[in-house]
């Protein structure tokens, strides 16, 4: 029964990335308009996470020094990763996709597939627990997905391609959670190195692609605009990490 609990749990979760449906009605001019915004919040949510919600989690299962140890780890692995990429990596209109776009989208199947071990962990403790930790992940889902798409569509994507990618990689919530019912044993001991990895890979996108992007705009509105967009990013994750 914790089996049918979990894939329900998980798929309702990973529903929440077609938020970008929305953003496909709106015209392409405005989209552009707004995208800079979506980017800014999209980094404050990712630093929030990595710094307010994974390293935390982390540190508190492992140890400092191994949490941060594979942290970095992550970080260096995601610069390869990125380097390995074809795609070139570069800022007009005239380039295909950002390679970090992908680096993304691999990020945020790490981060997903995580939920996916931590809501099946939760099920498997009592039912009520594991309502109670869908609720919350998929809280912290809709700004995520909104901050993910904008991200895609700065990278390149077009409207469909962004919404597609974000909804086959929200589908790793499922893999993770039947995964994590069937190694249930062993959960405990797995998580926390994956949540150190997602934390390394969304500090490496949060800072080498996302904020350079943000201190490129120097007109001053769009400027306070973008800041005060960041720091909603952050306090956002802040709340959900004090009432988590």
């Amino acid at each position: 029964m914790e089996l049918i609990y979990i894939l329900l749990s998980t798929i309702t979760i990973s529903l929440f990335s077609l938020i970008g449906v929305f953003f496909i009605s709106i015209k392409e001019s405005i989209i552009h308009k707004i995208l800079l915004s979506l980017v800014a919040f999209s980094t404050g949510t990712m630093l929030g996470g990595a710094f307010l919600h994974l390293l935390p989690e982390a540190i508190n299962e492992l140890g400092a020094d191994s949490a941060l140890k594979f942290a970095l780890g992550s970080f260096i692995g995601f610069f390869l990763i990125e380097k390995l990429i074809h795609w070139r990596h570069c800022h007009d209109e005239t380039c295909g996709v950002h390679s970090f776009g992908y680096v993304n989208l691999f990020g945020d199947a790490i981060h997903n597939f995580i939920d996916g071990m931590i809501i099946a962990s939760a099920f498997l403790v009592n039912v009520p627990l594991g309502i109670a930790t869908t609720f919350a992940l998929a809280l912290h889902e809709i700004p995520q997905e909104i901050g993910d798409f904008g991200v895609l569509l700065h990278a390149g994507f077009s409207r469909k391609q962004a919404l597609m990618s974000n909804f086959f990689v929200a589908l790793t919530s499922v893999f993770g959670g039947i995964v994590g019912y069937f190694i249930s044993t062993s959960i405990d001991f797995i998580v926390p190195y994956f949540v150190a990895i997602a934390a390394g890979g969304f500090l490496y996108i949060a800072t080498s692609d996302l904020m350079p992007e943000l201190i490129k705009e120097v007109a001053p509105k769009k400027s306070i605009r973008s800041f005060l967009l960041f720091i909603a990013g952050v306090g956002v994750i802040y709340l959900f990490s004090v009432f988590e």
